[in-house]
């Protein structure tokens, strides 16, 4: 399963700084201040998801300019669930994560959508507008809710040059489907564990609580060597953080990656 030469595929996780990751991950004696300089000594890859709970700055963007890494970065939430119209927060926005774009450090910007994002016509069309506004990002959109799990919108976001990320999550009442779409040079791949149990009335820790297997993970092989087929660039992100889980699962899945040549050692 090889892939083309201009492709590559990047592995992390999503955030990097977990307390409970201390003695899992981090050195014990590692100051915080030092934590994203070790990621960086074993991922390529890093999910930035600070940016969801506080509008990020140009000072903060362009601090993260010294680490060898790619990044994605996570949609304020005034763009994506409290869903404001006035162009200010866009701009803000825009602004400071257009810094990112320098060297290459921005792979993708991750506009997550709740499960109260519908498919109404009034979200659609403000989803429209809100891409519009920031196009000149590479965007990638996930949704939690199915509705969207369409032919019309794979196509839509296709011709727009619009990435759509892809989910391991619990299959459950409510829940996203299983799917495969590829919509733009990014292929982009989330794993969100399968805690059935507390994926609806869990906290934004326990609802993702969950260790993948050897064979969970094996079982996405033959659609990562896919999309990384269809894609420039391929990224993957562990969101299953609960005591450095995500980290124990991209170290498996970056092997299994190797074994199968889609990987360099």
């Amino acid at each position: 399963m090889a892939i083309a030469k201009k492709a590559s595929i990047l592995v992390g996780t999503s955030g990097f700084s977990y307390q409970d990751w201390v003695t899992e991950f981090y050195p014990p004696d590692l100051p915080k201040e030092k934590w994203l300089e070790y990621y960086a000594e074993h991922f390529d890859f890093c999910e930035l998801n600070f940016s969801y709970y506080r509008m990020p700055t140009e000072k903060q963007m362009e601090n993260f300019l010294k680490y060898p890494l790619r990044f994605a970065i996570k949609g304020h939430k005034s763009l994506t669930h409290d869903r404001v119209e006035t162009p200010q927060a866009r701009e803000d926005f825009l602004k400071s994560v257009s810094i990112l774009n320098q060297d290459g450090h921005l792979g993708a910007v991750l506009l997550q959508f709740p499960y109260s994002f519908s498919y109404l016509p009034g979200n659609r069309k403000y989803l429209s507008i809100l891409l519009e506004d920031l196009a000149s990002l590479p965007l990638v959109v996930e949704f939690r809710n199915p509705g969207w799990i369409k032919d019309s919108v794979f196509a839509e976001l296709k011709q727009r040059g619009w990435g759509i990320s892809m989910l391991d999550s619990p299959r459950i009442k409510g829940g996203m489907p299983a799917y495969e779409a590829v919509t733009s040079d990014i292929a982009y791949l989330r794993f969100h564990g399968r805690n059935d149990e507390n994926w609806w009335k869990g906290n934004n820790v326990s609802r993702y609580d969950y260790e993948y297997s050897q064979e969970e993970l094996e079982e996405w092989l033959p659609k990562i060597a896919d999309m990384a087929r269809q894609a420039k660039t391929t990224y993957v992100s562990f969101n299953n953080h609960a005591r450095g889980q995500a980290i124990k699962n991209a170290n498996q899945l970056s092997t299994i990656l190797k074994q199968a040549k889609l990987l360099e050692n």
